[in-house]
């Protein structure tokens, strides 16, 4: 099984611990409980006894702790990164012992043309012949981003790591880049191609439609003439058939009447007829009983019945018969249908002589029916027929006249029937006439209409073509164009999806100039010389994104200017998920609006249920973003910074933690820090697209400038914004439109010009796009406008943007220093509101611009220390000069570092009164600005008079240069010229200058008020108070609280410390809640737990209006960005001065703490004042530095107002019992030995408290004689006031002097002179450290050059080694003590040797490239090139304070003296500061002479003689016993060599060489001194410090001033000078 570990799983330290233990010993200690472990050796014992171990516990243990360790393999991968490796390899041992180390470099050129090569080979859009420079190109990126890599570390201190996984990303970025803008134009051609050809086609059918159309037209007209003359003929025959269809009509009506008779009459005479009928029927029913064979019966007679005759003959006559016989009947009733026809026989038309002819014979006959039924049964049917029928003709004839009526009226009706039909006949004729002719007509009409319709497509066709092409005509142009284009661009493609690629993969953590020289003067041109073809110019907004997204993200608040644009794009384009280096919240601000609609979620790795919140995101597929990153991103979330998902399509997992989780596509994740700077490791910029956001000038310019016309021109203001809105939707909108124009040409079918929904679609769309882009010329032409009003406003804005810069840079002095942009947009909205309004817009200007500056000054200095509000003054000037373009950075480097040269200047220095380096920096300054100063070495030479006379003023900065620089320079040239000089006069120039440029009120701090800090304080941001020695706000808050209604339980406070968090945090949620203050206090003891406070601060959404929150602590580095950055911070210091030290003590003194109900002693007043004093001469010594404290110690008010309880309670005593003397001894040992003196740890410190104590009290302050004065001259007399209230004392502490000279504290005003040295100095470090790291060494070299050359000379130039064996050897068995001493040193010499060849050898190597540039050999480099001591070699040095050049030679010199004491024996004359630790010679001395006189070592002892000698080459023996020692310097007094005693120091000069001095050993108890002052000997000007390192021996000086003047005067000796 294998074990990988990674650096990123290094939560803790002590995880390497057992990672150490399992390389060590295979096994973690503990790691099983004892019943486990019993059940192991159990289970194992058998395979262990098989394997030969014995049975005994310890051995099957071993066993299976042996077997384990054989079957675990551990896999450490470590990023060799900086110094945390080393050190972990130090510290846990089995790392390096217990491992095989194998080394990852970088790949080297072959390894990466081989991968490119590999993965390019099968891309089929890179061609052939471009296919080995795309390659070439690839690679060549990649090494070029290594070198702008370290010039962004050496240049901005800021960190990119280039690995092999951002090699890969960028080959893959490249063919996805390549492959999507490859299709995507493809389909833009496409697309555009369909438009276009539907346009030529509308085109080319123009032509043929207005042939058809003439055509169309003629035949048109002529078959309207043939419709009309049809219309006319069917008219004329219209009428026809309508004249006899109502004829018809009206014969029918008479027709209808004529029937309506014939059917009465008709009925009447059916009616009678009908009568008859029922007998006529009977009697042919009777027939039907008669057959065949009943007729022939009556046939085969052949002499019938009369009867049947008659009957038969009645019936021959009914037939029509002419004969009437029984032939004829017989004849007649042969026929086989004669019972038929005498059925069907038509009785009405019997005539009626046939009916008489009938009815007589029938008479006749004289029978019935039953009678000839008997005769025969066919005649009695026959006789039955007869009867009937005559009965029926009766009737018939007397309803005769009826029928025939009838008839004659149907007759006449079948006439008029006949002419009505013959009319019908007619008017049907002329219908179908009319129908066939209506037919034709509308046949015609049909064509007509047909042709008319197709003219009018052809029209409506002529006009959509027309419309189109008209309409579409710039369109169809600018397509083709387009066309061109797209089709130029996708050649292009090749080079542009390289540069964008890169862009993507390496671009990110850069600043905009690194990313400008990277893009375009180096991957461009290597594009271009390689001939692959690229757009020129070349922009990745091009080819990334579009006006469109631009116009999206500027209005969901991204700023516009061309970096945060950049950023945009990487954050939305990249293959790896984004990490934004965002100190001013931008990318959050952007992030969180951008992805709001989305439902982002925001977390951080402090919140416990993250990987919660995480895996829901993931699941549903919402952005999600980790805020307040660290340096530390949770190795938990590796496998999804990586994508590492598994399976496809619709289910994909991905491992978060132990298990997998639902991976949804639209999953995105954001990655957010406030660190300014941090320092990720190569596996964060390899899993992340690590993104500086930080802002830059001209970005805040325009951000600020929209705040400034907001509140000046608001109307502007939302003009604009309401602009911006506007064209975006534009822009988009019009982006829509075309797309649908496009789509609507490419998708449509058929003839396009017969789809009118789709022309009146393309016009509308057309029509809007028209007004769109109307609209968007309107913004255009408006937008220009409003930036020129705008414009008017933007140096308040460049202003404010450079304001904010100098403040955010402060960071780099001082961690506390934080200030976030939402914070100072707060002030800037302030100063707004605070500049006076002005009509004239460039006085309102002015206002806005000097109350910003002043605010911000006031702003900064309340939370800045002191020491660096000049700082910032003169950082705030020289960056406004800067960016106005008047600033010579020549002329500031100079200013900063002077001469930092090795070499002395060949020329020597003229004159001694001139200060070495000063001269050094003269000669290098002829050579930096020769048009100025080129002459200058020469002026100084030839009138020295004038030169001597300026530099001998108090204050030379105030008077004009002499010669011909009194006029002509700037004030920052004049700067140069008094650094060659005056080096403690350039603290009061800074200011002058400051003064000059901007104003006497940037060079005065506002005296820090607690009501104002309140005044600015809010719920939501708390207070941080920055703590210095001396200082305690808890007290003034107390007050304030007081005073603003807050006292009692409203204020609670809680010193912090182990075991306080919770109840911090309860007390915090209960006033935030009830609108109480809190105060935390000595914050910097619980560092860690401060991020908790910073969450709790963070879930506070909606505090109490009257809340606040109160923090201290000291300055720390790891105090939480996020609370300083929104807090107020205050850093309370005591006063600077001694007037506003006392005034502040008074101010703190309760008024009847003066009264004499506290005290009745007459003298409490005065010694109160007197202990005020005291507390504000001890305070404003430390400001001197080591002249007025070897230590810096915290003397605070708590020492004062135990000290005057103490006063009190001595002096209530002294009158309860009625003592008259003031117990001076108690008093002087309680405060000046107990209390101020129990702080001082140096006895050196303790002995100025002590004199002050001294001078300050006893009798001699109340002797009406002489009057007692703390210190007096001709302008000031500092004395004890008049007794009286505490009023009365504060008056007069009134009428004291602001500034106040070190004499009033017993210093020499030489002490001022190196105070403003000290502060001049580290006022030029800070400033360097601000700076950006130029590149160039003034010398037209590169760093790196100047740093090798450097480091080659340095090497050059070190001595060879001393041969201890051989030294050893040559000094012979008995060692002297001082021999000894010898080895010693040269031991240590030597170790200093080799570090110092080690290093510079290692550092050449570096800078080539041949090995790793790690954080040791980058301090050696940043050393040398700042001109500093690099701390590996002061490590193994004698403490030193000297720059680079002067260590150089201090290192040379020291080697000559161990060569000429090697060579030549001990030298006469011991160059002190030349040893390493000079102590252990002295005391060789004293080893040496009691050895030789025999005196007891613990009892002997030093003492000192000055010597008359100044000069080494005037001693030319040894001294007797003892020794001479040289290289002492004095400081805080001179010596008087005629008189041979110390004396006051010449103004302005600061130390003196002491005349060689004299140690001489002697026995303690004979050592009997005499006015001397015992002077401390120091190896530098730095003293001692805390630890009580520093001190050499204490000599012996000679004076005839008593001690307290020398002591208070800080007076000490040094074997270095600085």
């Amino acid at each position: 099984m294998v074990f990988l570990f990674t650096d990123g799983h290094v939560a803790q330290e002590g995880f390497l611990e057992l990672v150490n233990n399992m390389l060590t010993s295979g096994m973690v200690p503990a790691l099983f409980p004892d019943d486990e472990k019993e059940q192991i050796i159990g289970q194992v014992r058998d395979e262990a006894m098989k394997a030969g171990r014995s049975p005994t516990r310890e051995s099957v243990w071993s066993y299976f702790v042996k077997k384990s360790a054989s079957n675990l393999h551990i896999v450490l991968c470590m990023s060799p990164i900086g110094e945390l490796l080393k050190t972990r390899c130090r510290n846990f041992p089995g790392l390096v012992n217990n491992t095989s180390i194998d080394w990852f470099t970088a790949w080297p050129k072959q390894a990466l043309q081989a991968v490119a090569s590999q993965f390019l080979a099968e891309n089929e859009l890179i061609p052939d012949d471009h296919q080995p420079s795309v390659v070439e190109h690839v690679v060549h990126v990649h090494l070029s981003v290594g070198q702008f890599s370290k010039e962004f570390q050496q240049k901005l201190r800021r960190s990119n790591h280039v690995t092999p996984k951002n090699y890969l990303d960028f080959i893959s970025s490249y063919t996805k880049l390549l492959r999507e803008k490859d299709k995507y134009i493809c389909d833009q051609c496409s697309r555009l191609s369909g438009g276009l050809t539907k346009l030529n086609e509308a085109s080319e059918q123009i032509k043929v439609l207005n042939e058809q159309l003439e055509v169309q037209k003629v035949a048109v007209t002529k078959k309207s003439a043939a419709c009309e003359e049809m219309l006319t003929d069917i008219s004329s025959k219209q009428e026809i058939g309508t004249q006899k269809k109502q004829e018809a009509e009206k014969k029918s009506e008479e027709m209808e009447e004529q029937n309506k008779v014939i059917a009465k009459e008709k009925s009447e005479a059916e009616e009678s007829l009908a009568e008859a009928l029922p007998a006529l029927e009977e009697a042919r029913l009777a027939l039907d009983d008669l057959n065949k064979n009943d007729v022939t019966e009556i046939r085969s007679f052949a002499k019938p019945p009369q009867q049947v005759q008659t009957v038969c003959e009645c019936i021959v006559i009914m037939k029509g018969s002419k004969e009437v016989s029984w032939k004829t009947a017989k004849g007649m009733m042969s026929d086989t249908n004669f019972l038929n026809s005498l059925k069907n026989m038509d009785v009405d038309g019997i005539t009626v002589s046939q009916v008489k002819q009938a009815t007589a014979l029938v008479n006749k006959m004289d029978t019935d029916y039953a009678g000839m039924s008997q005769i025969s049964k066919a005649g009695g049917g026959l006789f039955k027929f007869v009867n009937a029928v005559l009965g029926y003709c009766d009737v018939a004839r007397q309803i005769k006249p009826k029928r025939d009526r009838v008839a004659q009226l149907e007759r006449n009706y079948q006439m008029s029937k006949r002419e009505l039909d013959k009319m019908q006949k007619e008017v049907a004729s002329i219908q179908e006439e009319l129908a066939r002719l209506s037919k034709q007509y509308e046949e015609a009409i049909l064509e007509k209409r047909t042709l008319v319709e197709e003219a009018e497509l052809m029209e409506r066709r002529l006009a959509a073509a027309s419309k189109l092409i008209s309409g579409l005509g710039s369109e169809k142009q600018r397509w083709n164009h387009e066309l061109e284009e797209l089709k130029k661009t996708r050649v292009r493609l090749l080079g542009d999806c390289l540069l964008s690629a890169a862009f993507l993969s390496y671009a990110g953590a850069f600043s905009w100039e690194f990313r400008h020289r990277m893009i375009m003067e180096d991957w461009q041109c290597d594009v271009l010389g390689k001939k692959i073809p690229v757009s020129q110019p070349f922009k990745l907004e091009t080819i990334l994104t579009n006006d469109v997204e631009i116009s999206k993200w500027t209005s969901e608040s991204l700023p516009p200017d061309e970096l945060s644009i950049q950023n945009g794009i990487l954050t939305t384009q990249a293959s790896r998920y984004p990490l934004c280096i965002d100190p001013q919240r931008q990318a959050f601000n952007w992030i969180r609006k951008k992805e709001e609609r989305n439902n982002l979620r925001i977390s951080t790795f402090n919140n416990p249920d993250f990987i919660k919140q995480l895996e829901l995101a993931i699941k549903f597929g919402y952005p999600f973003m980790f805020k307040d990153v660290d340096e530390y991103i949770d190795p938990v979330i590796d496998s999804v910074l990586d994508k590492n998902t598994k399976g496809s399509g619709n289910k994909m997992t991905i491992t978060l933690g132990d298990k997998e989780v639902d991976y949804d596509p639209s999953f995105k994740l954001y990655l957010n820090t406030k660190l300014s700077n941090p320092k990720y490791t190569p596996a964060v910029f390899g899993r992340t697209s690590i993104i500086n956001y930080t802002v830059t000038l001209k970005g805040l310019e325009d951000q600020l400038l929209s705040v400034i016309v907001g509140f000046e021109k608001k109307e502007l203001e939302e003009d604009r914004a309401r602009l911006i809105q506007e064209t975006s939707d534009n822009k988009r909108l019009l982006k829509e439109l075309e797309d649908t124009l496009l789509r609507e040409l490419a998708t449509s079918t058929g003839n396009m010009l017969d789809n009118a929904e789709l022309v009146q679609t393309l016009d509308e769309t057309k029509t809007k796009a028209s007004e769109v882009m109307e609209k968007l010329q309107e913004a255009e032409k408006t937008t220009k406008e409003i930036e020129v009003l705008r414009d008017g406003y933007r140096p308040a804005a460049r202003r404010g943007a450079v304001l904010f810069f100098v403040l955010a840079d402060l960071a780099a002095i001082n961690p506390m220093y934080q200030y976030s942009l939402s914070s100072y947009l707060e002030v800037f909205d302030y100063s707004l509101r605070k500049s006076l309004p002005d009509s004239h817009l460039q006085k309102r200007l002015r206002n806005i611009i000097n109350t910003l500056s002043l605010n911000i000054y006031h702003y900064a200095c309340t939370g800045l220390f002191e020491q660096h509000k000049l700082l910032f003054s003169f950082s705030m000037t020289v960056k406004i000069q800067e960016v106005e373009d008047s600033l010579n950075r020549d002329e500031l480097d100079f200013f900063m570092k002077g001469n930092i040269s090795l070499e002395k200047s060949a020329r020597r220095r003229p004159y001694d009164w001139l200060p070495e380096q000063g001269w050094e920096d003269i000669v290098k300054l002829t050579s930096v600005l020769p048009d100025v100063f080129g002459s200058l070495a020469d002026d100084i030479e030839r009138n020295e008079k004038s030169w001597q006379e300026w530099f001998d003023r108090d204050a030379p900065e105030s008077f004009p240069f002499p010669g011909r620089y009194s006029d002509g320079l700037t004030d920052l040239q004049q700067l140069l010229l008094l650094r060659c000089f005056r080096v403690d006069r350039v603290y009061r120039a800074i200011t002058n200058f400051v003064t000059g440029r901007m104003g006497e009120q940037y060079v005065t701090p506002p005296v820090v008020s607690f009501d104002t800090v309140y005044d600015q304080s809010t719920p939501q941001s708390p207070i941080v108070f920055i703590l210095s020695p001396g200082a305690d706000p808890a007290g003034d808050l107390w007050k304030l609280a007081d005073r603003m209604g807050y006292g009692g339980n409203r204020f609670k406070f809680l010193a912090m410390g182990q075991g306080q968090e919770k109840v911090a945090l309860q007390l915090l949620e209960t006033a935030a809640q009830r609108g109480h203050w809190l105060m935390l206090q000595n914050c910097h003891l619980l560092i860690h737990w401060l991020k908790e406070l910073e969450k709790a601060l963070e879930n506070i959404s909606r505090p109490h209006p009257d809340f606040r929150l109160w923090l201290t602590t000291q300055p720390t580095a790891d105090f939480p960005i996020g609370i300083l950055q929104k807090s107020l911070k205050v850093v309370t210091e005591p006063p600077n001065g001694l007037k506003l030290n006392l005034r502040n003590t008074y101010f703190k003194i309760p008024s009847a703490s003066l009264k004499e109900s506290t005290c009745p002693h007459t003298a409490f007043k005065p010694l109160v004042y007197v202990l005020a004093f005291f507390h504000a001469v001890v305070q404003e010594r430390r400001k001197y530095g080591k002249i007025g404290w070897n230590v810096s110690y915290d003397f605070n008010e708590s020492d004062f107002r135990v000290c005057m309880d103490v006063l009190g309670t001595y002096l209530s005593k002294a009158v309860e019992s009625g003592d008259t003397k003031i117990p001076w001894g108690s008093l002087k040992y309680l405060i000046g030995e107990v209390m101020y003196g129990g702080r001082a740890i140096d006895d050196f410190d303790r002995r100025v408290l002590k004199t002050y104590m001294d001078e300050y009290m006893g009798d001699f302050i109340f002797d009406t004689f002489q009057p007692f004065h703390f210190y007096h001259n001709q302008e000031v007399d500092y004395c004890i006031p008049e007794d009286g209230t505490r009023d009365n004392y504060l008056e007069y502490i009134d009428t004291l002097p602001l500034a106040n000279t070190p004499e009033v504290f017993g210093l020499h005003t030489n002490a001022e002179i190196g105070y403003f040295t000290r502060a001049t100095k580290d006022l030029w470090i800070q400033l360097i450290e601000l700076q950006p790291q130029t590149g160039e060494a003034g010398t037209g070299i590169s760093r790196e050059e100047f740093i090798g050359n450097l480091a080659s000379d340095i090497e050059a130039k070190l001595p060879e080694g001393f041969e201890l064996d051989v030294i050893r050897k040559n000094l012979g068995e008995v060692v002297a003590p001082t021999s000894v001493v010898l080895l010693q040193e040269l031991e240590r010499f030597n170790k200093l040797i080799k570090r110092m060849a080690v290093s510079l050898s290692s550092l050449q190597k570096a800078l080539a490239g041949e090995v790793g540039m790690s954080a040791e050999l980058d301090e050696v480099a940043k050393s040398l090139y700042n001109g500093q001591l690099p701390s590996i070699w002061r490590a193994l040095a004698p403490a030193t304070l000297k720059g680079l050049g002067n260590w150089i030679i201090h290192f040379h010199k020291r080697n000559q003296q161990y060569l000429q004491w090697v060579n030549e024996g001990e030298p006469c004359v011991m160059w002190l500061s030349g040893l390493h630790i000079p102590e252990s010679y002295l005391t060789a001395l004293v080893q040496a002479t009691c050895r030789k006189n025999g005196w007891p070592l613990d009892k002997s002892t030093l003492y000192t003689s000055v010597t008359e000698y100044t000069n080494v080459d005037q001693i030319t023996e040894k001294a007797p016993s003892g020794c001479y020692v040289s290289g002492l310097y004095l400081e805080g007094a001179r010596w008087d060599v005629e008189n041979s005693c110390l004396l006051k120091s010449h103004p302005k000069v600061l130390i003196e060489e002491l005349p060689i001095l004299r140690v001489i050993p002697i026995e303690a108890h004979r050592l009997k001194l005499v006015n001397t002052f015992g002077t401390p000997v120091y190896t530098t000007s730095d003293r001692r410090n805390a630890m009580g390192v520093g001190l050499v021996f204490e000599a012996d000086l000679a004076t005839t001033e008593h001690d307290s003047h020398w002591v208070l005067q800080g007076v000490c000796l040094t074997l270095n000078t600085d």
